[in-house]
């Protein structure tokens, strides 16, 4: 992404809200890291196109970032997420909802409502293509 083809947002206000809105991106996707149900990869990549929109400062930061910037770069180069994450994800996803889905007991409606945001959260990491890192 070049920023200087970028169309900058002209007032003051424009440029808070949406650095604003890349902060509150970026605390979602760190919150995804370790939450499996909340993805973390379009919120940064969220985050990504509105600082590149309002701040080359955070833009920079975000990409250059030692654990960000793996997820966007990632993403923007290959259009891919790391198999290592990718496993991962699932892993964590498929443990932390079998443990909810155990401590919900009696809750029928919960129970499937949480194994059905599992399968379409697993469908779409499946769906991503692949990155094998190369050592």
């Amino acid at each position: 992404m070049a920023l200087s083809k970028s169309k900058k947002p002209t007032g003051k206000f424009a440029r808070f809200l949406m650095v604003f809105g890349g902060v509150v991106s970026v605390v979602l996707g760190t919150i995804g890291i370790f939450v499996p149900i909340l993805p973390t990869t379009p919120f940064l990549l969220l985050a990504a196109y509105l600082f590149f929109r309002s701040s080359q400062g955070l833009y920079r930061w975000l990409l250059t970032h030692r654990v960000f910037g793996f997820y966007i770069k990632n993403y923007i180069e290959y259009r891919a997420i790391d198999i290592k994450i990718k496993a991962f994800t699932l892993i964590l996803l498929w443990g932390s909802i079998t443990y909810s889905v155990y401590f919900a007991t009696g809750t029928l409606w919960l129970q499937v409502l949480l194994v059905a945001i599992a399968i379409g959260v697993t469908v779409h990491v499946v769906k991503l293509r692949s990155k094998i890192p190369k050592n």
